[in-house]
This record gives C-alpha cells, sequence and structure tokens, in this order.
C-alpha cells in the first residue's frame, strides 16, 4: 500500500487574531503523484490549508493547533520552516510578498543560490525555465516594473527551477491572462507527468485548473471538506453551486439543453464529453431561445484621440490610440499582459502623461486636471489591493476617502455600513487589514472607491480572488450603480466569465493599439483575436463547435443570457 505524502489527523487551527477555528478536524490523504485541487468558496479555510503544508501554519502564521499534519513524514508542527522548504516548493497568490531578487534572472535562481549550485549550471537552469514560462526578455528587469501575469510567472519560474516533491499553488491563475492560463495548466500537468511530482493547487476557478487533467477534488466549507472525490464525480452532482463555486459553463450548457448529466461520459473537458442525443439537444435549445438586444446610451462621457505614449526606455505601449466610451456603458479592456491596459489606465486617471493626444471628459480637456481633480469623477482600483490600503482596519479603510472629503459622520456611518453589506464585508469592519485574504482586501479597495460615487470607476480584475458569491454580488452592486446613476464602468479583466456576463462592449488591445472593438460573445468567437490578444476560447465555444451548433456566437451569447436571467 502506497503511503501518503500528506497527511492531516484530526486536524483543526484557530488564528490568534480569530474568535472561532479556521479548520475543523480536517482528515485528508494526498499520495504521491496525485493531482489535487482544493477549492471552496472564499473564507472557507481553503488557504489556510495550504499554510498547513508549507508550514507557514504554526511558524508563521501562530494559532492553537489540535491534531497533526504530516509532510513527507515530517510533523509541520515538529518541523521547522527551513526543513519543510525542501519537500514544498510554493507559489503564492500575491507574487509580489516573495521576490527578493533585484532582476528577475536573479529571482528565479536564488533557490538555486542558497543551495550552492555551480554558475554555469544555474545559467542553464534559469535560462531553460525562463523559456518554458515565456519570461527570457524580462531577464534583465526588476520583478516590480513587470505586470501582475509576468509577475507570477516569474514566481512560478523561482519555485519549479528547485524541483520540489510538492509543489503549492495558491490560486496560481489570479494574474494571468486566459492563454497563459491554459498553458501555466497543461504546464503544470505536463511537470508533473515527466517528474512524478505532487501537486496541489488552491483555487476556486474549478473549470480552468481541470486543464491540469486534475486526480482528485476536494472543497471545502466553514473549514470542514464536504466534497473529497474524482472532478467527474462531483461535477455530475449539484454540489458546485450549492457550496457557492462556480460550475464549468460547459456542463451548466448541457444540463440546460436538457441532458442529464448523469448519463454523460468524458465530461471533465469540453473537448471530450459525451452523451446520446447531445448534439441535436444542443442545436434545438439555440433555435428555439431567442437573443434579446439591449440599446445602450449613445450620450458621449470620455474621448481619447491620439494617444501616444512611452516609457523612457523607449519602448512604446500606446500608439496613436483613439477611443470614445458612452455615458453607462461597462467595458472589458482585455489583451495579453504588458499590451496596454494598465497603462492606458494610468492615463486617463492622471498617473502617467501621454506624449501626444487629447482626453476630454465631456468638455473637460482632462490634461488640464490634477490627478486630485481627476479623482472625483474617475476611481480606480489597482490588481493589487496592498497597494491600495493604508489603514489598519476594514472600517477605516472603507471611510477614509470620505473622511478626507469632510463627510459628516452620520452619513459617513451610513454609506460605509451599507457598502460593506454589499461587498460581504460587514462582518469583518473591525478586523485588521492584515488578518484578510488576498480576495477580501480586494473587496475592501473596491468597497473604498465605490462608497465616492464617482462618474467612471476602472477596475483592474476586479474578481481575481473572489468566489461565485461574492463576485455576483459585486458585479451585481455595479449593475445596480450603473443603472441607477449612469454610472461608467471599465473593466481591465482576464475573466471571460466576466467579460461575457457583464459587459456589453469588449475593446482587445494589442501592442498599444485597439484592434477589436465588439460585443463579448462576437470577440470570444473570433479565433484570429484570441491568438492575437492571448485570450482563450471559452468552452461554450468550444462545446459549440464540437457537436455543430449553427452560430457558435448566438450558442454563446444566448446561453450567458439564460443564465444571468435564472440569476
Amino acid at each position: 500500500m502506497v503511503e501518503s505524502l500528506i497527511s492531516f489527523r484530526n486536524f483543526s487551527f484557530q488564528y490568534e487574531s480569530q474568535a472561532e477555528e479556521t479548520l475543523k478536524d480536517i482528515n485528508l490523504d494526498i499520495y504521491p503523484g496525485e493531482k489535487v485541487l482544493i477549492a471552496g468558496a472564499s473564507g472557507s479555510g481553503k488557504s489556510t490549508l495550504g499554510r498547513c503544508i508549507n508550514g507557514l501554519i504554526p511558524h508563521a502564521y501562530p494559532g492553537i493547533v489540535k491534531g497533526n499534519c504530516f509532510v513527507n513524514g515530517k510533523s509541520v508542527v515538529d518541523s521547522s520552516l527551513f526543513e519543510l522548504s525542501f519537500d514544498v516548493g510554493t507559489v503564492l497568490q500575491d507574487s509580489d510578498s516573495q521576490f527578493v531578487g533585484l532582476t528577475v534572472a536573479e529571482d528565479i535562481a536564488f533557490s538555486l543560490e542558497n543551495d550552492c549550485i555551480a554558475q554555469e549550471e544555474m545559467k542553464r537552469a534559469v535560462a531553460n525555465w525562463s523559456q518554458k514560462l515565456k519570461l527570457t526578455e524580462l531577464l534583465q528587469h526588476s520583478p516590480q516594473e513587470i505586470s501582475g501575469g509576468q509577475k507570477q510567472r516569474v514566481a512560478m519560474a523561482g519555485v519549479l527551477i528547485d524541483e520540489s516533491q510538492i509543489l503549492l499553488f495558491d490560486e496560481p491563475l489570479a494574474s494571468l491572462d486566459p492563454a497563459a492560463e491554459v498553458a501555466s495548466m497543461q504546464l503544470i500537468e505536463n511537470l508533473a507527468k515527466k517528474q512524478g511530482l505532487t501537486v496541489v493547487i488552491i483555487e476556486h476557478r474549478i473549470e480552468e485548473v481541470l486543464f491540469a487533467d486534475i486526480d482528485r477534488l476536494v472543497i471545502l466549507q466553514d473549514g470542514k471538506i464536504v466534497a473529497n472525490g474524482k472532478p467527474a464525480n462531483i461535477l455530475k452532482t449539484s454540489k458546485l453551486k450549492t457550496l457557492g463555486l462556480r460550475e464549468p459553463l460547459y456542463i451548466s450548457a448541457v444540463k440546460k439543453s436538457g441532458i442529464s448529466i448523469e448519463t454523460c461520459k468524458k465530461i471533465e473537458h469540453p473537448e471530450t464529453i459525451e452523451g446520446a442525443g447531445l448534439a441535436d439537444k444542443l442545436i434545438e435549445w439555440t433555435a428555439k431561445t431567442n437573443l434579446l438586444q439591449k440599446k445602450g446610451s449613445d450620450t458621449e462621457l470620455l474621448r481619447l484621440s491620439n494617444l501616444n505614449f512611452a516609457y523612457e526606455n523607449g519602448k512604446r505601449i500606446i500608439s496613436n490610440l483613439s477611443l470614445t466610451i458612452n455615458q453607462g456603458e461597462i467595458i472589458s479592456l482585455v489583451g495579453r499582459n504588458g499590451t496596454g491596459k494598465s497603462t492606458l489606465s494610468n492615463i486617463i486617471t492622471g498617473f502617467l502623461e501621454p506624449q501626444s493626444g487629447s482626453m476630454y471628459l465631456r468638455e473637460k480637456n482632462l490634461t488640464d486636471l490634477s490627478v486630485k481633480q481627476r479623482a472625483s469623477y474617475i476611481g480606480y482600483i489597482l490588481q493589487d489591493p496592498n497597494q491600495m490600503i493604508s489603514k489598519t482596519t476594514v472600517y477605516d479603510e472603507v471611510a477614509s476617502g470620505l473622511e478626507l472629503r469632510k463627510v459628516t459622520k452620520e452619513k459617513i456611518e451610513k454609506r460605509v455600513k451599507k457598502i460593506l453589506q454589499i461587498c460581504g464585508l460587514y462582518e469583518m469592519r473591525n478586523w485588521p487589514i492584515t488578518a484578510l485574504s488576498f480576495g477580501q482586501k480586494k473587496r475592501v479597495t473596491i468597497a473604498a472607491i465605490l462608497v465616492l460615487e464617482p462618474e467612471i470607476i476602472i477596475l483592474d480584475e476586479p474578481t481575481a480572488g473572489q468566489d461565485l458569491k461574492h463576485y455576483t454580488e459585486i458585479m451585481t452592486f455595479l449593475e445596480e450603480l450603473q443603472k441607477k446613476r449612469q454610472l461608467t464602468i471599465i473593466l481591465i479583466t482576464h475573466d471571460m466569465h466576466l467579460m461575457l456576463e457583464y459587459t456589453n462592449r469588449t475593446i482587445v488591445l494589442d501592442g498599444g493599439k485597439i484592434i477589436k472593438d465588439d460585443v463579448p460573445a462576437r470577440v470570444l468567437t473570433d479565433e484570429n483575436i484570441l491568438q492575437r490578444a492571448s485570450l482563450a476560447k471559452t468552452s461554450l465555444y468550444t462545446l459549440a463547435k464540437r457537436f455543430n451548433v449553427p452560430s457558435a456566437t448566438d450558442f454563446v451569447a444566448k446561453f450567458i443570457q439564460a443564465e444571468r436571467q435564472e440569476r
């Protein structure tokens, strides 16, 4: 009988700052060579479970431990972090927190330097992993200068180069573009097969992780394991939705067509799923479903004309870009990492000045306004919440903008309470920021901007780290604001679900230029654009093409419409 490599025995853990246990009586075995996905809604305890595997709990996060956790025969309680690091390599969700080198190359090589590896061997290893993760051109850059997705890949390279027995990924897809997500999962899959690695992935985005051919899916709720089995067996149940997790879109589409998912085979992937009469049912459902047409506003709000921007090194990021945005639009701004999405947002908000071109908000010339003045009209929520947070508690952070604007205490309390409730943060209002997960910090920064009620809100990856419940609550709230106040919302995102479900227009950037400006369903079914912009095919499109559904674009649009109507 094969012995487990990771073993939890009646394990419970309570953080020092918490009144209740975060993990409760966990019993779990993970075996050599397994690829295991640990999933759960925000606050379920999945990240805490990961911290136990690599020894951060109890050594870096003190608290009360009951039971034990063993990694490669070592007790995490009795072993040091240094000892456990030989067995477990970790890629954190917040990549910035694990960078130590001045350059990307130094950071990737750091663990080999600690192991006293010969310089020539080290250089070969760095070159090998940087090529695999498409980092070769970034080796001499500072990790702080590159995009969020590129940072994630650097962190992965720094762990993968050390070839530990166990690879632990804490939400590895949070900052990657869709094509890079697929590539990362396939890379993890190949590594696991070729080197016999044990892989533990902590993610709430189940559909995307299934690209890695996961052996087992473990789901947590309120600190307890509530599901543990093969992905196919769990996908055939309704557990994902009842536990606040997103069901893969193609699975939902099969169910909506009238086919019983229990009778289908090979359901882990849309490319392989089989079911008697499935093609006929999908075609029939598409034909009988009407697509509603929504008319947007014709009132121009923001006009950008012939913008150009290059950094000091001469690299042009924005090239002769012109764009008009109307009042009340919800727009997704997409494209591969480093193509200019965040740069364009920084230009609009005033953090960067274009070398040429003009920007008008109605009749106001934005180039005449300071960053502070623009902030009265445009709210910008950064991808990394740690770069925005300045207060010690949740309530104080959300209230700080109103306090700076001299709003009365009574109004502050009323508005902050409402926003905290909407964003699922009210119960945490007095918590220290340091006790929050990355996803919870993200919700705090969103709340801190929304409470100010600007005309335009730019959100950089608003759903990163969010489970389905909070994702839906935040986006529903944004939609309500948009309808009531004709708020204009620009979403910089890699999340194709978000793009399809909540935006009425998608702008695709490549090389600092707009290469597509259309409705989301048409963008995500244009294979040429998908390839150029490092987007990935939605599983709905793959399903429609597999079963020859006429007009895959209509099928995608109609399904998303039906999903939203049911919510």
